[in-house]
């Protein structure tokens, strides 16, 4: 059993999509196996357009291994991959490679050479090779198609609810902890500046509410014990008060306190507080900045009351 595509996000319509894949798996006795692609194949197909990622390959093993699937295949888009022919694509990979039972992937489905191949080419390339396949129709809510094109557009423009709505999960941007100027320890909020990997979905410039998670397990670090998210005031921008010039992502871990330069971290993004601005003063900002934290704080807790009573 046989799903296919980039899966960016395993936002809610991948969900269905894999929900599908999994069920008729199990009922045929036969192992689910999704595979997607690296490099995203836009980058291939027309280099410097690799949309904004809003998954890390890990990541989305995780998300769909914790979805059930039994296989997370991923094939290396390449120049060759991307000049076979739907005929080609179907033969060699699906039923040489993989033999596959059944096929489920969204309506909207093209492969092969020049996304020649739909999803009616690949339901008469089944009954050629024996296959069945499935075309579902992605989930959707208040008339918009749940696709990572639109998580995308949420993402960039700081609609971090949306954003979640969709993916079923807050957005969530990992990275390593790098030193920064250590203004915030200066100014009594120590943030870990999180370096995120190329191409990397970033929110709009401001301050957010969400989760702060050392990944990975070992020792408490401080306050901070990895495996377990802290509340944190996440300050995405330049800033501005500081002339800044390079955009940052930085989170205070709110009532927490640690050394944690060097740490693979993930910082999870729930809710926009305010837009990044330049203050006049150091007072005025430190002002604000309290502020930010009370609001995090209170947005961070009533997710969670929301949470369980859900």
């Amino acid at each position: 059993m046989l799903t296919i595509g980039v899966f960016d996000g395993v936002h809610r319509g991948h969900a269905q999509l894999i929900s599908r894949a999994v069920k008729s798996a199990a009922a045929r006795g036969v192992p689910s196996v999704l595979m997607t692609f690296d490099p995203h194949p836009m980058e291939v197909v027309r280099p410097g357009s690799h949309p904004a990622q809003l998954t890390t390959l890990t990541r989305r093993a995780e998300l769909v291994e914790e979805l059930g699937v039994d296989v997370f295949c991923v094939m290396p888009f390449t120049h060759e991959f991307m000049k076979l022919t739907p005929g080609r694509y179907v033969h060699d990979l699906l039923v040489e490679r993989l033999h596959v039972a059944e096929v489920v992937v969204g309506d909207n489905f093209t492969f092969g050479k020049k996304a020649a191949g739909t999803i009616e080419t690949m339901r008469e390339l089944g009954d050629r090779f024996g296959f069945e396949v499935d075309g579902v129709t992605l989930l959707g809510e208040h008339a918009v198609t749940f696709s990572s094109t639109y998580i995308r557009a949420c993402v960039d423009a700081g609609d971090m609810a949306a954003a979640a709505e969709a993916l079923g999960r807050p957005h969530r941007v990992e990275g390593v902890v790098v030193h920064g100027d250590g203004r915030g320890r200066e100014l009594g909020y120590p943030t870990a500046n999180v370096a995120p990997p190329m191409h990397a979905a970033i929110p709009a410039d401001g301050v957010y509410a969400g989760w702060f998670t050392v990944l990975g397990p070992g020792p408490t670090i401080g306050t901070v014990t990895p495996g377990q998210r802290a509340m944190a005031a996440i300050s995405v921008g330049t800033n501005p008060t500081f002339s800044g010039r390079a955009r940052t992502v930085e989170a205070y871990v709110i009532d927490g306190d640690a050394d944690l330069y060097g740490q693979h971290v993930a910082v999870d993004f729930v809710e926009h507080v305010r837009g990044m601005q330049k203050f006049d003063s150091i007072d005025a900002l430190l002002a604000e900045m309290g502020r930010d934290v009370d609001k995090a704080r209170g947005l961070l807790e009533s997710a969670e009351r929301r949470a369980a009573s859900s």
